[in-house]
């Protein structure tokens, strides 16, 4: 369940956000335009010049996806604050990034569960441009549209530990690129900084087989390489990788249970 309701575009795609909206939206991006300096991957930084994004206001959609056509043929679409597996894997299998039309409130300004506009955009979209990222994330739609429900909860980790929290081992050193860590000021400090998570090298059947929690700083990220080799992950066969997962069985969690909430 989600207390945002999306806002709805008029017949041109247009979004009419509020001044509250976009002092918001002013005040996220250049927290965390200082936030990723020396920490945020060459592939990221490079689509963040290309798509130019306003720092006082919300940019309109539109404004993306002609960037995102132009570089991958990827477009933005306009989503509710939450949609279905099945139409989120439909929209990645249609080279369409969801992404939600609220902004969050003051009263989480440092974290909310659901995706946001900032998130989407500023967290994933700058990627999209790179023709590997782009490609493996195209890939990963058709899977999951394709996939069962029992298979697609093992491929919503490697979504997990690749695009919403991958780390990437370059000769300057650790980077980011995943963008659950890039939108947010305090997993960018914690992910780069913090002698607490365990980072490893990715492999694909070991991340299939690794629980995650939405809503706690990560015990453990994956490292890739370069970012190609997202795209060489994509020509494995993933699905029989997942079949190996599911006959191994899942790592022991490296996070305590969530608590239950008193009735």
């Amino acid at each position: 369940m989600t207390s945002y309701v999306a806002k709805q575009s008029d017949e041109h795609g247009f979004i009419a956000w509020s001044d509250e909206d976009n002092a918001i939206w002013g005040e996220l991006i250049n927290r965390q335009l200082s936030c990723i300096e020396g920490k945020a991957c060459d592939e990221y930084l490079q689509g963040l010049q290309r798509l130019n994004l306003p720092t006082d206001r919300i940019p309109q959609l539109e404004e993306v996806s002609k960037v995102l056509r132009e570089t991958t043929g990827w477009e933005c679409a306009e989503v509710p604050a939450l949609i279905s597996f099945d139409r989120f894997f439909e929209l990645l299998a249609n080279k369409q990034f969801p992404v939600a039309t609220f902004i969050r409130s003051r009263e989480e300004f440092d974290y909310l569960q659901e995706p946001d506009i900032f998130h989407e955009i500023f967290g994933h979209c700058a990627m999209l441009t790179n023709p590997d990222f782009a490609t493996f994330t195209h890939i990963y739609g058709k899977l999951g549209l394709a996939a069962s429900k029992e298979d697609r909860v093992y491929l919503a980790r490697l979504y997990w530990f690749t695009i919403e929290f991958g780390l990437l081992e370059t000769e300057q050193g650790l980077r980011i690129y995943g963008g659950g860590i890039l939108s947010s000021p305090g997993e960018t400090q914690y992910a780069m900084h913090s002698d607490i998570p365990e980072r490893k090298m990715l492999e694909v059947v070991d991340v299939l087989r690794t629980p995650y929690r939405i809503d706690i700083m990560q015990p453990l990220y994956f490292k890739v390489r370069s970012i190609r080799q997202l795209f060489e992950i994509a020509q494995q066969d993933l699905m029989a990788l997942v079949q190996q997962a599911k006959a191994l069985g899942l790592h022991a969690p490296k996070f305590p249970p969530k608590q239950k909430k008193a009735s």
